[in-house]
C-alpha cells in the first residue's frame, strides 16, 4: 500500500515532532527552534532557489542528517519557516475589534501583510504550496475573519471581502518584494534601478500613448519622488478603492430590526 502523502508539518502528532533518536544521540544544541529561526535567516538572504538542506545544515554547523533528526523533510522545514514569518503579522486584540472601527482595522492589517511579504520575498510563492494551518497564520486569519464580520457584511460577501483586500495585498507586495530584490541584486537604489531600467527602453511610437503613466512616473522620479513614496500613494489609493466596495456592499445589507 502506498504510503499516505502528508498534508502539513502541523497536522503530525506530538510524538513525531519529537526527534527520532534518544537524547544522548541528538546533535548538541540543535532544536526546532534554532533551524527554523536559522532557515529563515538563510531564506532572507539567499531567497529560495539557493535554499537546502545541505546548505542549512553548513549555517548551523551541523551535518545535513543531523537537521532531518528534527525534520523529515524539507518542506516541512519551509512550512515551519513561513508560519514563524507569520509571526511577525501585527493584529488587533480580539476584544477591541467590535469596539473599533473596521476601517481602520482592515486598512493596518493589509499594511502589515503587505510589509512582511516584501520583508520576505521567497514566502508568497510557498504561501499556495501548504494549508498554512500553522499557529501564526492561523492567528492573523481569525484576526481577518474578526475584522471582516464586523463589517456586518453576510457570510459570503465577507468571504469575498477578505478575498478582494488580501488577495490584491498579496499580488502588491509579492511585485513589490521581488523589485526589491532586483534592485538589491543589482547594487542599485529602487530610483536608480528604474532610471536605468526606462532610460534604457524605447517605446514604439504606436504605443506612445498607452506609456503616458510610465512617462509621467519617470519625470516624478527625476522631480525628487522617489518610487517607494509613489508605490505607497497607489497602494493607499487602491485599498481606498477597496474599503469603499465594502462600505458600499454592507449599505446593501439588509437591515435587522
Amino acid at each position: 500500500m502506498a504510503k499516505a502523502a502528508r498534508m502539513s508539518v502541523w497536522l503530525e502528532d506530538s510524538e513525531a515532532k519529537a526527534p527520532r533518536t534518544r537524547r544522548s544521540e541528538q546533535p548538541s544544541g540543535l532544536d526546532r527552534e534554532r533551524i527554523t529561526e536559522a532557515s529563515v535567516k538563510l531564506l532572507d538572504a539567499e531567497g529560495l532557489a539557493k535554499f537546502s538542506m545541505r546548505r542549512l545544515a553548513g549555517e548551523l554547523g551541523v551535518t545535513a542528517m543531523s537537521v532531518y533528526w528534527y525534520v523529515d523533510t524539507k518542506d516541512d522545514l519551509l512550512e515551519l519557516a513561513l508560519d514563524r514569518v507569520f509571526g511577525e503579522l501585527e493584529v488587533p486584540d480580539p476584544e477591541t475589534v467590535d469596539a473599533g472601527d473596521w476601517r481602520v482595522q482592515v486598512r493596518e492589517l493589509a499594511a502589515t501583510y503587505r510589509a512582511v511579504i516584501v520583508r520576505h520575498p521567497w514566502i508568497s510563492p510557498q504561501m499556495g504550496n501548504y494549508l498554512n494551518i500553522g499557529p501564526n497564520s492561523l492567528r492573523f486569519s481569525r484576526a481577518v475573519q474578526r475584522v471582516v464580520a464586523a463589517t456586518g457584511l453576510s457570510l459570503p460577501r465577507q468571504r469575498g471581502a477578505i478575498a478582494s483586500v488580501f488577495q490584491f495585498v498579496y499580488g502588491y507586495g509579492t511585485i513589490e518584494g521581488h523589485f526589491r530584490r532586483r534592485c538589491a541584486e543589482a547594487g542599485l537604489s529602487q530610483d536608480d534601478y528604474f532610471h536605468e531600467a526606462m532610460s534604457a527602453f524605447r517605446v514604439p511610437e504606436e504605443m506612445a500613448e498607452d506609456f503616458r503613466h510610465a512617462e509621467q512616473m519617470m519625470a516624478a522620479v527625476e522631480d525628487g519622488h522617489s518610487v517607494e513614496e509613489m508605490r505607497d500613494a497607489d497602494f493607499q489609493v487602491a485599498l481606498d478603492l477597496l474599503v469603499a466596495g465594502i462600505e458600499a456592499l454592507v449599505a446593501q445589507e439588509p437591515s435587522t430590526p
